[in-house]
Order: structure tokens, then sequence, then C-alpha cells
């Protein structure tokens, strides 16, 4: 479990334990206190402390987060810091806000300490709940993926364990977890999903759904780390820079696999600054390649702009003194994506 995760990252020398103070987190700094208390893993030395992230967002989240610290320091993790984030109200939602504060939170406490690796709580349950989620939300394979047991420097060492793995473990070390009460607020998709859905597809479907889930995140995340190497060869290959934008010859883009040239069109967007387009942005970038003659933009989320230049375009546009599209001979159309100019 937690040695396999070390092992994967290289046997840090410096851990934090991302703790909030409820059983997952709380059992895993227990576990992660008992290296720290033999002072190494496998032979080598590591040492161990803890953030606890405060989201001021309950009453009594200042009065959690102390008691929390106190308890990890009792453990004997060191050293031990509170951070209490700002929450921001984005059109992202409160729980993407969260998460985001919480992770400028932990990566500001892990290069303070001088940490390489941070360690986070999350469990098999609740990889099904996120595969669940991104299933509802048809967010495609990389959320049908699900949580990566390690992403930099993040660290999910207890994915293969279930809840109630976790509250075993706290009762075995006399700890006693706090239950944070949005974890059942039915305001809260995620919080349906645990409270309402998971446990009506295990009555329905039978037990194991989870485990399910899991596992189908786990075969998907090799698909999806295939197809994003694949992609990101194929744009290396294919992109030209366009004075402030990049394009991709059309004629290559036909050729590829839908799967790797949507990817492709995703990441040009990406290098001129604009963000992950939803599918339907996607198709409507995809379809300029079946457009006759120049064409778009179709504006991508960002401030991003594709269009579709034909071959008489581009040859015009070479001859111009102040064209943006590289000399050289066209000798076909191309996809452009710049960015576009605020409106004045």
């Amino acid at each position: 479990m937690l040695q396999d995760a070390l092992a994967a990252a290289g046997y840090p020398e410096r851990v934090l334990v991302a703790c909030s103070g409820g059983p997952d987190s709380l059992a895993l700094a227990a576990v992660a206190a008992y290296f720290a208390r033999r002072g190494h893993v496998d032979g080598h030395p590591v040492s161990v402390g803890a953030v606890v992230v405060d989201h001021q967002l309950q009453p009594v989240s200042a009065e959690v987060a102390a008691t929390t610290a106190r308890v990890l320091q009792d453990l004997g993790l060191s050293p031990v810091v509170v951070r209490a984030v700002d929450v921001a109200s984005t059109g992202m939602g409160p729980e993407a806000a969260a998460r985001d504060a919480r992770h400028a939170a932990l990566d500001a406490a892990a290069d303070e300490a001088g940490a390489g690796a941070v360690l986070l709580g999350h469990t098999l349950d609740d990889q099904a709940e996120q595969v669940l989620l991104g299933l509802a939300r048809g967010s495609g394979t990389r959320s049908l993926a699900g949580m990566r047991p390690a992403r930099g420097r993040l660290l999910r060492p207890l994915l293969g364990l279930r809840r109630a793995d976790t509250l075993e473990i706290c009762e075995a070390e006399g700890l006693e977890p706090w239950h944070d009460p949005s974890n059942a607020d039915p305001a809260y998709a995620r919080s349906r999903t645990r409270v309402e859905v998971l446990p009506l597809l295990e009555e329905k479907l039978g037990p194991g759904v989870a485990e399910s889930l899991a596992r189908t995140a786990a075969i998907l995340q090799l698909d999806a780390d295939y197809l994003e190497d694949v992609a990101n060869d194929t744009f290396a290959r294919l992109r030209e820079q366009s004075g402030a934008g990049i394009s991709l010859p059309e004629e290559a883009l036909r050729e590829l696999a839908p799967a790797v040239r949507f990817r492709v069109i995703a990441k040009a967007a990406a290098a001129v600054g604009g963000q992950q387009p939803s599918y339907q942005r996607l198709l409507a970038a995809e379809a300029l390649l079946r457009r006759q003659g120049s064409a778009g933009p179709v504006e991508l989320p960002g401030g991003v702009g594709v269009y579709r230049l034909s071959l008489a375009q581009l040859l015009a546009e070479e001859r111009s003194a102040s064209s943006d599209v590289p000399r050289g001979g066209a000798r076909c159309g191309k996809l452009v994506f710049r960015p576009q100019k605020p409106p004045q």
C-alpha cells in the first residue's frame, strides 16, 4: 500500500500527509506515522509531516483543523501545519473551487517543507464515485479513468482500500475521526452518489459494483495514457507555427483515427492559450475539415478561434508580405488556431 506508492515515487525522503481529520486521511496518517517512527521505508530514510487544509466553509472548520493538527502531532508527525484557504466563487462549482484551493495550499506546503510527495487519502469508494460522476457527465475516457495513483508529487496509496477499511484502521489505532456533514449533503452530486446511487447499485446489481468501477478506471487509465502518448507525438510532428497561432495540415488530420484527431485538435487549442474544449466544441472544430473553401472561426474555450484556410487562400497569404502563414509552399488546406482579440 504506502510502501508501494513511495517505491513507485522513488522513495522521497520527505513526505507530507494531507489530512482533513476524516477517517480516510486519518487512517493514512496513522499508517504513515508507523514508518515515520521507524525512520525508513524498505531501508530508505523517510520523515513524515502533515498539512491540514481549512477551507473555512463551515463554522467549526477552524476548530476541526486545530483538533486534527493535535492528533497528528500526537501520532508523531512533524511538522504539522494548518493552511486556511479562501474558496473562490467561480463558475466551476463549489467542489471544484475547493479542490483547486486545496491543491494550491498543498503545493505551497510541500514547497516550504521540501517534500517530494504529498499523500492523499482517496479510497476505492472515492474512485468508484468519480467514475460514476464522469459517466453521468459524458466526459469521455479521461474522466472515466478516474483518479491516478500518482500525479506529480500527489500520491494516493489507499485507492485499493474500501472506506470501511479506513474506519477499521482508525478504530484499531484508537482514533476518533471527524465526519464531515457535507459528505452526506444531497446538495452535492458526489454526496448523492455516495449516499444514494452506489448503495442502490449494490442492492440491485449485487456486491462488487465499487470494485468493478475502480477496475474500469484502472483499465481506462492504460488506454488514456497510450492515446495521450500517440496524440503528443502526432501533434509535435504536425504542428506548424503560424504567426501568433498554430496550424495543422488538414490532409494529415483526416488520416488520423478519430480518437487521436480530437486529442490533437484539443492540444493545438491549448498550445495557443485555450482551455479543454467540450466534446460539442471539438466536434464543431473537427467539422471544419469537411467544409469547402475557407471557413470559421469556431470559438473554443479560452478565447481561441479555429479556422479552415483553403489551399487557395494559403497560397495567396504566402504571396503576401504581411502573411502570418509560414512560407514554403502549401500543399493542402490547414486548420489554424489563433488567440482571439478581446472585444474593445
